[in-house]
Formats: structure tokens, C-alpha cells, sequence
């Protein structure tokens, strides 16, 4: 958010992140972002507000968050078999205005060690995180090998997209 403006609150919603079982991918993530932003606008009616999610998808399967560290390892073994994409939805309220969008970026991890895997889940790094990790982390884990498209997306806000919808409720 720093990279868009250095004056902003950060309130977390508190909905229900469950969604209708026959929405798309792409649906999913602007469906839930949409509800965690429409409960802040109504609060914050004379504010910009926007709000994200992510999801991560591998083989037709979306990796949420994970319930447990078991669920977390489950994750792991998934992704260093084969490149995923991670999905941001989010949107911009401004005005009684709104702007939904999605964006997708391609993630190719190296092929990780079951060791490294487990040294990860001692951290609590993963948690909260859809797919049970966070990239930012890449460093001392080296767990990516690559990204195709928005990095910014794979942390979950892609600045980009979201400075671009602002430019355009702000017309």
C-alpha cells in the first residue's frame, strides 16, 4: 500500500469468506474481495477503500488458506510438482463508485526438499497465506524458482492494477 500512498488505514474485515460453489476462479476472488470491501465503504463513506483476496489454483484445485500445518505440507507437495497460478481479486470503492478486477500471475517452485519443507512449516510464516506461503520469504526460503507475470499479485496486491483502477474512479 506504501507504494501507492503514505497516508492509509489498514482495517480488516471480518465476513465469511465462503462463496457460491458455482463461481469461476476469477469469480471467487472478486466475490470475496467484494465482500470484505463493502462492509468497510459502508463505514467509511467519504474514503477510498480497497480490499484483495487470493487464492491459489494448481490443476483445477484452489488452495485456500491452510487449516493446519498437515494441510500446509499437503500444499507443499502439490506445488513443487508443478507451476500454479496465484489469483488476486480486489476492488476499488470510491464515491459510490466501484471497480472489481483479477489478476493472475504463473508461480513455478523449485523442487523442495522434504527438509526444507518442514524447516518452512516450523515457522509460523505460513499461516494465513493461500497455498501456506508467502514469497516475501523467498530468501532465506527458497522455495519460488520463478514468476511469471505481477510479483506484486503473488504477495497479494498487485499495485499496478489497483493504482490503474484508482486513476480511472478518480476520472
Amino acid at each position: 500500500m506504501r507504494k501507492i500512498s503514505p497516508d492509509f488505514l489498514i482495517e480488516p474485515s471480518d465476513v465469511d469468506e465462503s462463496y457460491p460453489n458455482n463461481l469461476s476462479k476469477e469469480e471467487i476472488v472478486k466475490y470475496i474481495a467484494h465482500k470484505k470491501g463493502i462492509e468497510i465503504a459502508h463505514k467509511h463513506k467519504n474514503d477510498i477503500v480497497i480490499s484483495a483476496d487470493t487464492i491459489v489454483v494448481i490443476n483445477e484445485e484452489i488452495l485456500g488458506k491452510p487449516k493446519s500445518k498437515d494441510d500446509a505440507r499437503r500444499m507443499h507437495h502439490m506445488l513443487r510438482e508443478s507451476p500454479h497460478q496465484v489469483l488476486t481479486g480486489f476492488c476499488v470503492f470510491y464515491n459510490g463508485k466501484e471497480i472489481k478486477d483479477v489478476v493472475t500471475s504463473t508461480v513455478i517452485f523449485n523442487y523442495n526438499s522434504d527438509e526444507l519443507i518442514e524447516e518452512y512449516l516450523e515457522t509460523d510464516i505460513w499461516k494465513d497465506k493461500a497455498g501456506g506461503y508467502g514469497i516475501q520469504n523467498n530468501d532465506k526460503f527458497p522455495l519460488v524458482k520463478e514468476v511469471i507475470g505481477s510479483l506484486d499479485n503473488v504477495i497479494g496486491f498487485p499495485v499496478k492494477e489497483i493504482k490503474e483502477a484508482l486513476n480511472q474512479l478518480k476520472k
